[in-house]
This record gives structure tokens, sequence and C-alpha cells, in this order.
């Protein structure tokens, strides 16, 4: 599994190949492909390229899936026995990016599919037990202190 560590927005991000990530909001139309400037760091099972600050040789291209909001976030200001309540929140705004390529420019490589990982992990789990068939229910003679007459 090939990964490399990114870095957009001054935020780092960990890329793999075949996956997707949510960055902070880009300027790019969905469909678009771009490249990452500053790459710092990039892993193919026991080789490691780490960068001083960035690997130069090594590019990490990504295409726009979508736009997306992330979830909201309330903050709420509260000062005992002033009467002071303000409730607010936002919800932050990111780019969903499919990562396509990790590696040297021109360099050809099959991309491993995380899909196929799933679906033998599906297949090893037990399939569910038949339910036993069940009996059928006696009746219950039921008694109240409403249906019970007071004979004098």
């Amino acid at each position: 599994m090939r990964f490399a560590i990114v870095e957009s927005g001054g935020k780092q991000y960990r890329a793999v190949e075949g996956t997707t990530i949510d960055v902070d909001r880009l300027a790019y139309e969905v469909g678009k492909t771009f490249d990452f400037e500053r790459v710092l760091l990039m892993a193919d099972g026991d080789a490691v390229l780490v960068g001083t600050p960035t690997v130069a040789e090594i590019k990490v291209s990504a295409t726009v899936v979508d736009h997306v909001k992330g979830p909201k976030v309330l903050s709420f200001k509260y000062r005992p026995k002033k009467r002071i309540r303000v409730r607010g929140g936002h919800r932050h705004h990111y780019t969903r990016l499919m990562i396509d390529f990790i590696g040297k420019p021109g360099e050809e490589r099959k991309v491993e599919k995380p899909e196929a990982k799933a679906e033998a992990k599906a297949e090893k789990q037990p399939k569910p037990k038949k339910e036993a068939a069940k009996k059928p229910a006696t009746e219950k003679k039921t008694t109240s202190k409403s249906t019970k007459k007071v004979e004098k």
C-alpha cells in the first residue's frame, strides 16, 4: 500500500491511493485534476522517502469529487445569574478529493483498490443462523379484580 503525507491549507493529510480525503475548501471545479505542491513523505511498503522539508521527485495527483459541508459545530456562551445565553455555530466547507496517483512522474502502476479488501472481509463474516421454530403460545387464564363480581 502506497501512501503520502501532503500539505494543503496549512494542514497535513494522509493520502492513500484509491481513497478519498476531505481537505479545506479549494477553488477547483468538480471533476478537475490537480497535483499537490507540498509532499512531505512517501511510503511504499518498507521504502520510505522523507522530505527536508519536501520530497521533490514525488507527485501526488487528485481529482475533485465534491464540495461538502462538515458536521454542525455549536458554541454556547453562558454567564450564570446575568441572563446571558448566546447560542451560535457553523458548518465548515470541505472539498472531497480522490487520490489517483502517488509516485514519480511518468511511472505507471496499477492502483490497489480498497474495495477488494472490503469484499474479502465481508466473505469471512459468518452467515446468520436460522431461527428456531417458535412454539405456539399457550393461553393463560387471566383474572382481575374488575372482572370478579362480589355477591352479597
